[in-house]
């Protein structure tokens, strides 16, 4: 058992620390994009902001709602755990992605690669295998995910979740995921107040619940890579179909402020109609199974987050023209409409100042996975060789590996650190 292990085994059974919380203090929003093995750089944000910006600003930071999808919602669920000692547990998270190894963790399955294709060609359909220790959870998918399973199960003291959600120490946690039956986001919600009023969007539908790992592990089923996941008689995979930065649960939630974490480097805007490939060789499916994914897995958040901003412009223009007193006005007005009321939210983004493609495709290419991977660099390698350019999206979504997320946690740590300035004034009362 690594030490990182036994840690976080202790920690389940550490009492909840619960701090005074000023009467007037704003609820902080913590809200974790899906991107598979990226989602190291998220504990690479994570550590600087609740170690080392205390130290350098002199601000204690916060969180009392925390969303997350696909593996933001495994971050989101030890984040909602350790909530009241996250100065102590950020450098476990980091500890536990650094342990990972590719050749362990993820593994293809041959026999359920061809029962896939054998269903989609009009076959039999595939059939739940039943192990003593499966229940029933894991079948389909084209690659073995239980060491990856067994690695989500011992990485967060889940009973702490709900003390802390019952102490008062974290006031809501969601995970999103996608019911395969009626394609609808379902928004798992972990609270101790009854839910408040939610979207009228038909596609999004909020359940109150108690979180527990197989809702991290659905939020996180990418489709036909990995098994989907059995909730409540219900099937269940990734998330982030539809709801990729869960911020919208952040604000139903009650946050005043939110800190968004993406795990998407933002490329200049606009088609680039100059030729950057050779167009002799055509792009190998796994590239084009990459580009599917980004697409599919697509980001809405800066689109979301400018429309946060219009809601804030006019709400500020009102109080400007009117007075104090037009929040409390409108929102009169709103709630014999929608039930819904509107407020001011501050917001804050934080995403990879690198492309997360081309760190994968290097560290793909690199001795040092070949001597630490064996033959699943092997495979990972021509995956990357194979790519058109230099970039690997594909790979940056599966490359569970300790190496590779030492990169992503020293970017995320260092890309905070550049915004410090903003991140104390996120926290400061």
């Amino acid at each position: 058992m690594s030490e990182s292990r036994r840690s976080i085994r202790a920690l389940a059974t550490t009492p909840i620390s619960i701090a005074p919380r000023p009467s007037k203090r704003p609820r902080v929003a913590l809200v974790l994009s899906g991107g598979g093995a990226r989602g190291a750089y998220e504990a690479g944000v994570l550590r600087y902001i609740c170690e080392e910006l205390p130290l350098e600003r002199g601000v204690r930071p916060w969180f009392d709602v925390v969303c997350g999808t696909s593996v933001g919602a495994l971050n989101a669920c030890y984040v909602a755990a350790t909530a009241d000692v996250l100065d102590r547990s950020a450098a476990l998270l980091w500890a536990r992605w650094l342990e990972l190894r590719a050749d362990s963790l993820l593994r293809l399955r041959p026999l359920d690669a061809f029962r896939l294709v054998r269903s989609m060609l009009g076959g039999p359909p595939m059939q739940i295998e039943r192990t003593p220790d499966e229940s029933g959870r894991r079948h389909g998918g084209i690659i073995d995910t239980s060491e990856l399973e067994r690695f989500v199960l011992h990485s967060v003291p889940w009973s702490r979740i709900r003390r802390n959600v019952e102490s008062g120490a974290l006031e809501a946690l969601s995970v999103s995921a996608t019911h395969v039956t009626s394609g609808k986001t379902v928004v798992f919600v972990d609270s101790a107040r009854p839910l408040p009023p939610w979207s009228r969007d038909p596609h999004v539908m909020p359940l109150h619940t108690r979180i527990g790992p197989f809702h991290a592990l659905a939020s996180a089923a990418i489709p036909v890579l990995f098994p989907p996941i059995a909730l409540d008689g219900s099937w269940y995979v990734d998330g982030g179909l539809r709801q990729n930065t869960p911020l919208s649960p952040a604000i139903r939630l009650g946050a005043d402020r939110v800190l968004v974490v993406s795990l998407r480097h933002r490329r200049p805007h606009g088609f680039n109609p100059e030729p950057t490939v050779d167009v002799s060789a055509v792009p190998s499916p796994f590239f084009l199974a990459g580009k599917a994914l980004n697409a599919l897995l697509i980001d809405r958040i800066d689109y979301d987050l400018d429309r946060l901003r219009h809601m804030n412009a006019i709400i500020d223009a009102g109080v400007e023209m009117t007075g104090p007193e037009f929040v409390a006005r409108l929102n009169e007005r709103l709630s014999v409409r929608t039930g819904t009321p509107v407020r001011h939210v501050r917001d804050m983004l934080v995403r990879p100042s690198q492309d997360l493609g081309a760190l994968a495709s290097e560290y793909a290419k690199s001795e040092r996975f070949a001597a630490r991977a064996g033959v699943t660099a092997h495979g990972f390698r021509r995956l990357a060789e194979r790519d058109a350019g230099d970039d690997s999206d594909l790979l940056s979504y599966l490359l569970f590996d300790g190496d590779f997320s030492k990169q992503l946690l020293e970017l995320g740590r260092d890309d905070a650190r550049a915004r410090r300035d903003e991140l104390a004034a996120l926290f400061t009362e």
